[in-house]
């Protein structure tokens, strides 16, 4: 009875439901982007919300892309990567990550991510989930050691900040401080603060015309020809050149 009920559950699914029906209910869930990739990681599919959270209006605009068309090089060779080990096996699951939104604020998501298979149990690509996490998450409870860090970065990326008084904020030795960072964001403080300014930088770029020199001084650089090595280090072009595309758009 029981291989009755699971047999007419598939043919349902299959046959009556049909994919396309069952993908647009993912549009339906709340803070959370889905997409499905193929084998080099290009998107094939991508609900309502990866739409949005891209800043595009259309399904059609993102698809056949990869990460490279529209994150930073830094982070879309990330997700890349994530992608390969995926499909080998290496499944992700309720990962915890910090990310930079378009106001500038940090907000945390739990991702997933599993390998695609075709009818012959062949791995062609993958899919995955992130989810925007509620304050109040019991998940969040366990990085609590560095929320106060992490905001205390927020809030002062534009001063000299010295790893000790991070920890102090967390009440911890700089190396345990390091060891919390290394296991939940996978950087160091050093290389998070630095990240952090120059998202900040991009972001002011993008957002203001604010002469170059003013946001490397505004973002914590005291140095232009340091913060143009850094910034290009990170997003693979100078901050001259993303003003320069920005007002050469046709």
């Amino acid at each position: 009875m029981d291989k009755k009920l699971l047999a007419d559950s598939q043919v349902f699914l299959q046959n009556v439901l049909g994919l396309e029906q069952i993908l647009h209910m993912f549009d339906l869930l709340p803070n959370t982007i889905f997409w499905i990739k193929d084998a080099q990681s290009c998107v094939v599919y991508a609900n309502n919300r990866y739409v949005e959270h891209l800043g595009l209006h259309t399904l059609q605009q993102i698809l056949g892309k990869s990460d490279l068309d529209f994150f930073p090089p830094h982070i879309a060779k990330q997700f890349i990567s994530d992608d390969h080990s995926v499909m080998n096996g290496q499944f992700i699951t309720d990962r915890i990550e910090l990310n930079m939104l378009k106001t500038g604020d940090f907000a945390w998501f739990a991702t997933s991510k599993r390998p695609l298979f075709d009818q012959k149990n062949n791995i062609v690509g993958t899919f995955g989930f992130t989810q925007l996490m509620n304050k109040t998450s019991q998940v969040l409870s366990s990085i609590d050691a560095i929320k106060a860090p992490v905001e205390y970065v927020r809030e002062n990326f534009h001063k000299d900040i010295c790893v000790k008084e991070l920890a102090n904020t967390a009440f911890l030795s700089v190396s345990a401080l390091e060891r919390r960072f290394k296991k939940y964001l996978s950087k160091t403080p050093k290389q998070f603060i630095n990240e952090i300014r120059l998202e900040n930088a991009r972001r002011m770029l993008i957002e203001s015309k604010l002469p170059i020199v003013e946001i490397a001084y505004r973002c914590g650089f005291s140095e232009h020809s340091y913060f143009s090595r850094q910034f290009k280090a990170l997003f693979g072009t100078l901050p001259s050149q993303l003003r320069d595309n920005l007002y050469n758009k046709p």
